[in-house]
């Protein structure tokens, strides 16, 4: 598994998964809306722990600077 996710992707990612949690945790997303919220913030969290995403090769894109 090749690495195809930068330092500023990641800490997107991170900072999105932060605000999604909030937002589930405070009771601004409820129900199946806010499940998918947290799955998302779970998703972005690994992504960002291993620097790789799936999408990115099936789009051939890179954002880790060579």
């Amino acid at each position: 598994m090749k690495k195809n996710m930068g330092n500023t992707d990641k800490l997107i990612r991170i900072i999105i998964a932060i605000i999604f949690a909030a937002l589930y945790f405070t009771g601004t997303l409820t129900g199946t809306i806010g499940i998918i919220a947290m799955v998302i913030a779970g998703v972005f969290v690994l992504t960002s722990l291993v620097s790789f995403c799936p999408l990115y090769t099936l789009f051939g894109i890179s954002t880790c600077k060579k």
